[in-house]
């Protein structure tokens, strides 16, 4: 029993759990995102002090919430891009949403519960993909011995004529019913097709597949109501009712591998497991990132559609604070999921969000709008910085492009110069530029190959000549994304 329990701990210690170091996750967040060290400092903070609330005794554990975090900054200096880079490096349940998206209970729309519900289908697809891997190598194994029953089926059974009426005569010594015996020609014959098989000569074999047909899922029935969730409920109770149909496919053997692994494997998984695990998962060690929050604060006095906007806030209020919220699997607290909101909080303020709320969100981070040197660092630091990725795409055409240094910080002054004098997109402006200065490259790549013209090398004068028409017209409404 105390072994199993052992087992049991260290499965789950897989998952939920970020073992590096605040240092280390800043040094992670870093090969990505350019600047914004306070940010990156919070969120490495507040996953540690994670991995540090497990370590406390039972008796104070409980009364250890997450500090939730409040990101203020534009469009574009890396608020997404830090969630989003967050939610690789961790291994817990993470859903990024909009508040823009949610409404008012009574509204037409998602409502906010709605998070909790996606956070746990993320969490069981989680477990789900663990124990997989977990009895992968069991699952290819089933996979492969049916594979060879369709390939070189068992000799049929024979029976006592009067079976058929009777439902089988058995054989009174051994209580077994009468079986042809294999022949030794059939054993050589599956045992010369199992190592055909296992040694990959007939994965390009075409075979006839009996597979489950899973019907459509009704799509839009239920959704963008609040009624959503009972309509997930409806349609597995639909499904269980309704017995499975199978048809027939003809796919190669190396298709239908991958088909009967996946079938074998969840013979091999525990659902009710599944979900029991993926249940204390999202509650210890979920995080949702609230996405435009500053769309749904309310300034001063409004009226119209506005009205809704602050019923969001008190919608959303709850699940910050702790709530159960029902879903499929279970009741789900959110006591100790870990909020983060972010916002441009251009027309807004964080004051404008009501009280409540407010005090929910204890650590206000204020990322920086991006410099001249940001954009030269952005271009080239990051592992897929977007020179790099340019490069890339035309290396598969044959075409080798190359960037001078003074091209590059051309590229950074005018990025700058554009959004000091229009709307801050931040670090999305150099999308726009780049696409149009390489726009005649990427459209000529393959002639340009064909004609022996395998280098291109972009320098500061050939920036200003296809970007001359930024430089000269300071409206720019057409670049404006």
């Amino acid at each position: 029993m105390a072994k199993k329990a052992e087992l049991e701990k260290n499965k789950n210690a897989e998952l939920g759990i970020n073992e590096q170091t605040p240092r280390e996750i800043v040094e992670e967040l870093n090969k990505h995102i350019v600047g914004q060290d306070d940010a990156k400092r919070s969120v490495a903070i507040a996953l540690r002090n994670r991995w540090r609330s497990r370590k406390l005794s039972d008796d104070i554990k409980d009364d250890v919430i997450p500090k939730n975090i409040l990101m203020i900054g534009s469009t574009g200096v890396g608020k997404t891009e830090i969630a989003r880079r967050l939610a690789k490096l961790v291994k817990a349940p993470f859903v990024k949403v909009e508040a823009t998206k949610f409404t008012e209970v009574g509204y037409v729309g998602r409502d906010v519960e709605s998070i909790i519900r996606d956070l746990m289908q993320i969490s069981v697809r989680m477990v789900r993909k663990q124990r997989t891997e977990e009895v992968k190598e069991k699952a290819t194994e089933n996979a492969n011995e049916r594979l060879l029953d369709i390939l070189v089926p068992e000799p049929k059974r024979t029976q006592n004529p009067l079976s058929k009426l009777f439902g089988g005569v058995e054989n009174a010594e051994d209580n077994k019913t009468i079986d042809v015996e294999e022949t030794p020609a059939s054993n050589a014959g599956r045992d010369f097709v199992k190592k055909r098989l296992e040694a990959g000569k007939l994965e390009e074999q075409v075979i006839e597949l009996e597979v489950a047909d899973h019907a459509k899922p009704m799509v839009g029935m239920f959704s963008g109501s609040s009624l959503e969730s009972m309509g997930d409920n409806l349609q597995d109770m639909i499904s269980g009712l309704v017995p499975k149909r199978t048809r027939k496919r003809k796919v190669t053997v190396a298709a239908a591998r991958k088909i009967l692994e996946q079938e074998e494997a969840e013979k091999l998984i525990d659902m009710e497991e599944v979900a029991e695990t993926a249940l204390q998962l999202a509650e210890r060690s979920g995080i949702v990132f609230l996405d435009e929050i500053d769309k749904v604060a309310v300034k001063g006095s409004s009226s119209g559609p506005d009205v809704s906007r602050e019923g969001v806030q008190r919608d959303i209020l709850p699940i910050v604070e702790g709530s159960t919220v029902m879903t499929k699997y279970g009741p789900v607290k959110t006591d100790y999921i870990l909020f983060i909101a972010a916002g441009a909080f251009h027309t807004a303020k964080p004051s404008d969000l009501i009280p409540e709320l407010q005090g929910r969100f204890p650590i206000r981070v204020e990322l920086k709008s991006l410099r001249k040197e940001d954009f030269e660092k952005i271009l080239t630091e990051p592992q897929n910085a977007l020179i790099k990725q340019y490069k890339e795409l035309l290396k598969t055409e044959g075409l080798t492009l190359e960037f001078q240094p003074e091209a590059i910080e051309r590229i950074a002054e005018m990025a700058y110069d554009v959004n000091e004098q229009s709307e801050d997109i931040g670090a999305r402006r150099l999308h726009t530029m780049l696409e149009k200065l390489l726009e005649e490259i990427s459209f000529s790549a393959p002639d340009m190959v064909k004609e022996g013209k395998t280098e291109v090398s972009i320098d500061a004068a050939y920036v200003d000549e296809r970007l001359k028409e930024i430089a000269k017209n300071r409206d720019l409404s057409q670049f404006i994304l």
